[in-house]
């Protein structure tokens, strides 16, 4: 897998697009997470097209939420984005905005880990630590049981990606996790660069 984009571009793109602090961090967790999983799955040397894909996945969705994965497309090509990419970057939305199934197995865990990365950021935000660091399974698996807790993360969408990945819950839980321990000092560096 070739990124046809350099990572700088792609955060050029994706600020074309965001300016909201929260959208970015979200951006640059879902970015973090997918360099782990492409790591911990055999997958190093297309490392950074994962991160890419997971850097640019909600391109559309700050100025076209009610076009989110449609308006996509054309946002990425216009920014030398290559068909393949596009593609894996609208699967997240399989389901939900677009029709996209995931695939590949980089889809897959895109579709899983990104509803879940925002619940995960939801749980760490209402810890004394603000961190992931200490987070444990299960303290996570009480936030998902509850439904008022991050609302909007839907649960669903995070059975189905477990599901298609073939993984218990608590595996895809712990992974991701891991995961965002592994690139939360990176992720709040750039924000605080970006933020300036």
């Amino acid at each position: 897998m070739q990124s046809q984009i350099t990572r700088e571009e792609a955060l050029a793109l994706l600020r074309q697009y965001n300016q909201e602090p929260f959208h970015i961090l979200h951006a640059l967790t879902v970015e973090g997470t997918m360099r782990w999983y492409a790591k911990e799955l055999g997958f190093g040397e297309d490392e950074e097209y994962w991160g890419i894909v997971g850097l640019l996945h909600d391109i559309d969705f700050e100025q076209y939420p009610e076009e989110h994965c449609k308006k996509a497309p054309e946002l990425l090509q216009a920014g030398g984005v290559g068909a393949d990419m596009i593609r894996s970057i609208c699967s997240h939305g399989y389901g939900l905005c677009c029709d996209v199934e995931p695939e590949h197995l980089m889809e897959k865990v895109l579709f899983a880990a990104d509803e879940l990365t925002g619940l995960i950021g939801a749980a760490a935000r209402m810890r004394p630590s603000k961190s992931t660091k200490d987070m444990e399974v299960s303290s996570l698996k009480k936030k998902f049981k509850d439904k008022r807790f991050a609302a909007g993360c839907s649960r669903d969408v995070i059975r189905d990606g477990a599901e298609r990945l073939g993984w218990e819950l608590d595996e895809l839980f712990t992974k991701t996790i891991e995961a965002m321990r592994s690139c939360e000092d990176a992720v709040n560096a750039e924000m605080e660069q970006i933020e300036g």
